[in-house]
């Protein structure tokens, strides 16, 4: 790997999930920082902050407390370019309802809706696919 990502965001109520996919994340050695939202509102509010480094990932959860998936993504939308320009969603759930896929791939900011748990293939083929200049 030519050099790492910047930041990798986990939106997720299930810390045993983002324990395991940190865990992942890490054995991968491509990232500088993993940051842990537990729900859309404190993912906003991390993307907010004035010394918020933007992630180059998003892994997004839909069923989570206080504000879900959908919900972020609805407020993510208002969010200035500045926060936006280079980050990737992936909705990363245990749905695997065709509703939800249907409706994930309607949502211009979404780039991917995998089911859990993240293995190292899908980060490897994301990178692939979006981060050549990081292989």
């Amino acid at each position: 790997m030519k050099r790492k990502l910047n930041s990798i965001l986990l939106v997720d109520d299930d810390p045993d999930d983002n324990f395991y996919h940190q865990i992942v994340i890490n054995k991968m050695n491509m990232v500088n920082q993993i940051d842990i939202a537990a729900n859309g509102i404190e993912a906003l509010a991390y993307l907010k902050k004035e010394e918020c480094v933007a992630p180059d990932i998003i892994f997004l959860d839909l069923n989570m407390p206080k504000m879900n998936g959908w919900e972020f993504l609805e407020e993510y939308k208002h969010l200035g370019i500045s926060v936006k320009a280079k980050v990737l969603i992936v909705i990363l759930t245990t749905s695997a309802n065709p509703d939800d896929i249907k409706r994930a791939k309607e949502i211009e900011d979404v780039t991917g809706f995998e089911t859990k748990p993240l293995t190292k293939e899908l980060l490897r083929e994301i990178l692939e696919q979006h981060f050549q200049d990081y292989l």
